[in-house]
């Protein structure tokens, strides 16, 4: 897949803007957990984002999903947004905002190694080279961070299980081989997700009582709906459709160094020189799984 930058081929744009929104949103939502806890914050975001998405889908009079689709989306969306983000925001109550967008971003290399195996995406040479590079890179700065003492393994098992559950969906995106849904598909995934961490966060953590509605929180419940659980959601199934699951989740080898950035602006994280040091070969590694001798061109997922 290449990605060329011109006033014409919109992907590029829609390539950075979904790596400023992903690594972003870990910070802002450390905000957001502040005044709420984790599985309640992410019930209000997915009914509220649900609600959006539908809004547009009907503004935009899509055809909206009906049947398998319906159960096959909720499926995606308990994947790509219940478990990928309950884990991430339960890790984050002990581990980083910046340290769970490096262990996360290892997206790439799970997601083609199941790729390979799932739905005989070839895995050549140089896209072999490059989710090496991305892995070289990505564990520089990880191994970094353990060394200095600033983060313990044990507290990693949760974004680790986060990764699991996003690549997981990935592949069952492409594997179920849904070839559109647009904004009405993913309303169906959030409401799905909405659904499915509802009564968990009622039974563990209180509801709706345990909110402290303050501007902060609000903040980032807003930044999570509107670019997060959409935009950005609906930028990342855009490149699934359009490309294979190999190239599209590649990627997320920026939002290491990105998310180590935010983490710093936003709530003022440690930040050490590896965190950036390792961005050389990841963006190396990008290059080379996303490189291709022929245009990128619009392919149904299979």
């Amino acid at each position: 897949m290449v990605a060329r930058l011109s006033p014409t081929n919109p992907l590029p744009w829609l390539i950075a803007l979904f790596c400023l929104i992903w690594s972003s949103v870990f910070a802002v939502a450390r905000l957001g957990l502040a005044h709420c806890p984790p599985l309640t914050l992410l019930s209000i975001r997915f009914a509220l984002a649900a609600l959006v998405a539908l809004a547009l889908a009907l503004a935009l009079r899509e055809r909206l999903p009906r049947g398998r689709a319906v159960l096959m989306l909720a499926l995606i969306g308990i994947a790509n947004h219940a478990l990928y983000l309950g884990l991430s925001y339960l890790g984050m109550r002990h581990v980083p905002a910046g340290l769970t967008a490096i262990i996360v971003s290892a997206n790439p290399v799970l997601t083609a190694l199941l790729a390979a195996l799932v739905l005989d995406e070839r895995l050549n040479g140089r896209k072999l080279a490059g989710l090496a590079l991305g892995v070289v890179g990505v564990a520089f700065i990880l191994r970094h961070r353990i060394v200095a003492g600033t983060d313990a393994w044990l507290d990693m098992l949760w974004p680790l299980a986060a990764l699991v559950a996003l690549s997981g969906g990935a592949i069952l995106f492409k594997r179920i081989g849904l070839a559109g849904g647009g904004f009405g598909g993913l309303a169906v995934q959030l409401a799905a997700a909405a659904l499915f961490l509802a009564f968990p966060a009622w039974g563990l953590e209180g509801g709706l009582a345990a909110v402290e509605p303050v501007a902060e929180f609000w903040f980032s419940l807003a930044y999570q709906v509107v670019l997060a659980s959409v935009i950005a959601y609906a930028i990342w199934f855009h490149l699934l459709r359009v490309s294979t699951a190999t190239a599209a989740s590649a990627w997320h080898f920026l939002i290491p160094p990105l998310g180590v950035l935010f983490g710093w602006l936003i709530m003022d994280e440690q930040v050490m020189w590896a965190d950036f040091a390792g961005i050389v070969p990841v963006a190396a590694g990008i290059w080379l799984v996303t490189r291709s001798r022929t245009p990128l061109r619009s392919q149904s997922p299979r």
